[in-house]
């Protein structure tokens, strides 16, 4: 099974983008970040059309969040991080597919930092960190996707020197998302990809993806179950480059119910 995450960064204006890339890589399964879109105006049809069901959590002009499967479609099991009642962003929905819990997730950027954008990234960080405890006690298999805003090392970041005081990679944050992974769970990319310079961001300013400065924001984390099950991970950087692209690009795992077979690493 493929298992995607994509930041795509306004669904209805990249709309080809976006289908072009399912119709070429046919991800079994999809996390969408950023859809920019209230609900009513989630493009569902385009979706089935393409052979997709789907679930989406949308907010006008802002964040936005959705699951697609495809061949099937994708039960839900909540819309929103727990945590906060009075919290309204739609940055997280999380469904089962094929006996997996599939949970989509888009953190908040932070930044300025220090201000109450950090401070809301924190507890928003928190208030993952606690979820994602109570679904791995679940013992069921879990993947938890999507644009994390972070960079976990500086294997992560070009020149990150220049990022010390950022949102995105200060110690704060790097020390949350290390919470979550001492919890058990597993990033893939990192895992299948230990040494490598892996990216799956680059700004559109100063040329940054004809450089390659980019950051590797974009995490799929698998619960123990699963992690045994992966056989590769990469990122589909030639996306970043194709006409009205995203800043990102999609990043993607293949697991397997054998356990037989020795990881191989891919990066395209």
């Amino acid at each position: 099974m493929k298992i995607a995450t994509f930041n795509v960064n306004g669904i209805n204006g990249r709309l080809a983008v976006l289908l072009r890339w399912l119709e070429e890589a046919r991800p079994d399964v999809v996390c969408l970040q950023e859809l920019k879109a209230a609900d009513a105006r989630f493009p569902i049809r385009a979706v089935e059309q393409a052979g997709y069901g789907a679930l989406w959590h949308g907010q006008k002009s802002w964040n936005g969040v959705a699951i697609l499967a495809r061949g099937r479609e994708p039960v839900l099991i909540r819309r929103g991080l727990p945590g906060e009642t009075e919290d309204r962003q739609a940055r997280y929905i999380e469904a089962a597919v094929e006996g997996m819990v599939i949970a989509c997730l888009y953190l908040p950027n932070g930044n300025p930092a220090p201000g109450p954008k950090f401070t809301y990234k924190q507890r928003w960080f928190a208030r993952l960190v606690a979820h994602a405890a109570e679904l791995k006690a679940l013992d069921v298999p879990v993947v938890l996707a999507g644009d994390y805003n972070v960079m976990p090392t500086e294997l992560d970041v070009y020149r990150p020197e220049r990022w010390t005081d950022d949102a995105l990679f200060r110690p704060e944050v790097r020390a949350a998302f290390h919470a979550l992974t001492a919890q058990g769970w597993t990033d893939a990319l990192r895992t299948l990809h230990p040494d490598e310079r892996l990216y799956t961001f680059w700004d559109y300013v100063r040329r940054a993806f004809e450089r390659d400065a980019g950051l590797r924001l974009d995490h799929l984390l698998l619960s123990p179950s699963l992690a045994p099950r992966l056989v590769a991970a990469g990122v589909d950087r030639a996306v970043r480059g194709w006409d009205k692209a995203s800043d990102h690009a999609p990043a993607w795992i293949e697991l397997t119910p054998a356990r037989s077979r020795r990881p191989r690493r891919k990066s395209e």
